[in-house]
């Protein structure tokens, strides 16, 4: 069985890589794929992301990294994949991915939605925290791995 895990990964976290892991034992691919929103600003690139995704997740045979914008539902259609791993950190990331799934399943009626939720340890992460902790000079190297944390570094480094 095949999934897809969409996100932004701006950056990617260890609480991504941890579900990326678990689904990787539980279904035979996993398309990570990065949505490309030009609308948002965001610290990386598409091609920044995918690259330091490739890096990260190269041990995994069965991981496939890719891009999409637009309607999920319409990219899933495109890989021949209806179905998609959300992950859950929290009661209010629940609420809004409820949402999602309801209007891709009226989208797409044949599309499914599978809530994974966040190990306890992951649960309070989030890309979002990471840049902030990184714009303020914190330390984030138990938050991301190390190609991931020397990157971000280079963005503020240079203005991000």
């Amino acid at each position: 069985m095949i999934v897809i895990y969409p996100g932004s990964f701006d950056p990617v976290t260890y609480g991504h890589i941890d579900i990326i892991d678990r689904c990787s034992k539980k279904f035979s691919k996993v398309v990570v794929s990065v949505l490309n929103n030009r609308s948002k600003k965001n610290m990386f690139s598409i091609d920044e992301r995918v690259k330091l995704l490739k890096e990260v997740l190269k041990e995994y045979d069965n991981v496939e990294i890719d891009t999409f914008s637009g309607l999920l539902v319409d990219y899933a259609k495109e890989k021949k994949c209806n179905k998609v791993i959300r992950g859950l950190r929290a009661v209010s990331d629940f609420e809004y991915e409820m949402q999602m799934a309801l209007v891709n399943k009226k989208l797409d009626d044949e599309f499914e939605t599978f809530f994974m939720v966040a190990r306890g340890r992951y649960a309070y992460l989030s890309s979002s925290i990471v840049k902030e902790i990184a714009t303020f000079g914190g330390n984030i190297s138990c938050f991301v791995p190390k190609v991931v944390e020397n990157a971000i570094n280079e963005k503020i480094g240079g203005g991000y």
